[in-house]
């Protein structure tokens, strides 16, 4: 009974953890801007035709047509970067007006500033283009409200996620909030422990804006905590250097100061762009590549009748586990599934098609899969299994920054592989090395970038060190 009792402990942190998962309302919003774009298109259109009729009698006269034209791709550039299609603007539908005012307004005076230049803005009429713009005002600031209205009918007026950790700090009572007790869920910032930063990590997932409440002597541990998770974090404190903070964030209502410790490490917009890009090359990819798959698992298959797959539990974004698909290239009887033990030279343990897909990389072909599912990227920081060494010490007893390369998704390649950082780690430096890689690719990322590290990785899949 005693010896179950831990497991089952953990089962029911498991469970409870689980339970405490925030759902995902990045998608939600998504679809929300998405549509405020196309009506906001159709506003446009519809006000300037019936400018026309109103004004000279004709429905969706063609020099009408044509100023909303003019007018919209302008419009549109200036509201998404004043945040008119951000969370804000969901959060607050005056804030959304304004911005979208603000946008039309300048939209308005740089095509006439252009047209007068030009000399073109005689050929459009000015009572059509005045009637249609004070129209168009009037029916962005309706829809903000409609929008508004319809975010407290369906999603109960929430449009973020935020959470509370309570650590022992003062009180912060935070309207909208979701709040655990890091007791409860045995959190410990200053523990090297991966089972409870998977714990946190699923604790932190979705979650737009995390406030941790702790006392002083923890508030570094934290600070570092939420870096490493890639999430918008801050922590109840005053201004303090060695925290690292960002900014610094007043709630009047509560009479409280936060310091922004960590907003992760890409926005919307890069996150959007880098998934597409990692669905779009992982797709084509397995198109492309299923001849070669399906002959490679009919080796294996053939070879020992054992498993065509190899899954293993590795670290991913935010520090949590999840599992990552491999070809099988070792004998079943002889797999290890923690990563204790490096490949090496004529290991003994590598079957023959095992060691030329090894050599290959061809093994890593199946982590397309687990691009597909989200749980990695095309580019990032490689995901290491749990009982990974060099010089006989995990991984984050070395450096601790280690746990900081998690912030973003793990990658089927990285920066640290076409630099040549691949294979065992038998020394020390040899994960140093593929720290700060790993670091660097994370602080410059763009999609630029990736798709250069994607060219180079084609000129390095066979490598000295790939046994």
């Amino acid at each position: 009974m005693n010896r179950a009792t831990p497991k089952l402990l953990d089962a029911i942190r498991h469970q409870s953890v689980e339970s405490r998962v925030a759902p995902s309302l990045e998608r939600r919003r998504l679809r929300a801007y998405v549509t405020m774009l196309l009506v906001d298109g159709a506003v446009f259109h519809f006000c300037f035709a019936l400018a026309a009729l109103i004004w000279e009698g004709d429905w969706a006269q063609n020099r009408a047509m044509i100023t909303a034209q003019v007018m919209l791709p302008v419009f549109f550039t200036i509201a998404l970067y004043n945040g008119a299609y951000g969370l804000k603007a969901l959060d607050s539908w005056t804030f959304a007006a304004r911005q979208g005012l603000i946008a039309l307004g300048i939209s308005a005076a740089l095509v006439n500033f252009v047209g007068f230049y030009t000399k073109s803005n005689g050929e459009f009429s000015r009572g059509v283009t005045t009637l249609g713009l004070l129209l168009v005002a009037v029916l962005l600031v309706a829809m903000r409200r409609v929008v508004a209205i319809i975010i407290a009918a369906r999603w109960g007026g929430r449009v973020s996620n935020r959470l509370v950790i309570d650590d022992g700090g003062s009180s912060f009572a935070f309207e909208g909030a979701d709040r655990i007790s890091a007791a409860d869920y045995n959190l410990d910032p200053s523990s090297h422990d991966p089972f409870m930063l998977d714990r946190l990590g699923k604790l932190l997932r979705n979650q737009d804006q995390v406030v941790v409440s702790c006392p002083q002597e923890r508030r570094q541990d934290w600070a570092f905590l939420l870096k490493c998770a890639g999430v918008y974090g801050e922590i109840v404190s005053e201004p303090a250097h060695v925290l690292g903070a960002v900014g610094v964030h007043r709630y009047d209502v509560l009479d409280r100061t936060t310091l922004v410790v960590s907003t992760g490490p890409l926005g919307l917009r890069a996150r959007i762009l880098k998934r597409a890009f990692d669905v779009a090359v992982a797709l084509g990819g397995l198109i492309a590549l299923s001849p070669l798959l399906l002959v490679i698992a009919v080796l294996i298959k053939l070879e020992d009748r054992g498993p065509v797959l190899f899954i293993q539990r590795r670290l991913g974004r935010g520090n949590q586990f999840f599992d990552m698909f491999k070809f099988r290239s070792m004998r079943e009887e002889k797999l290890d599934h923690d990563g204790n033990r490096s490949a090496s030279r004529d290991d003994d343990r590598i079957t023959r098609i095992g060691a030329f897909i090894r050599r290959t990389s061809i093994d890593e072909l199946p982590q397309l899969l687990n691009v597909l599912k989200g749980d990695m990227s095309i580019v990032g920081p490689r995901p290491h299994a749990l009982g990974s060494r060099a010089n006989n010490k995990y991984f984050w007893d070395i450096d601790r920054q280690y746990w900081q390369r998690h912030c973003l998704k793990p990658g089927l390649t990285g920066l640290a592989q076409v630099r040549g950082h691949r294979g065992a780690t038998d020394h020390e430096k040899d994960l140093t090395d593929r720290l700060q890689s790993d670091l660097e690719y994370i602080a410059g990322w763009s999609l630029r970038r990736d798709m250069g590290i994607v060219v180079r990785t084609a000129m390095v899949l066979t490598h000295k060190n790939a046994f």
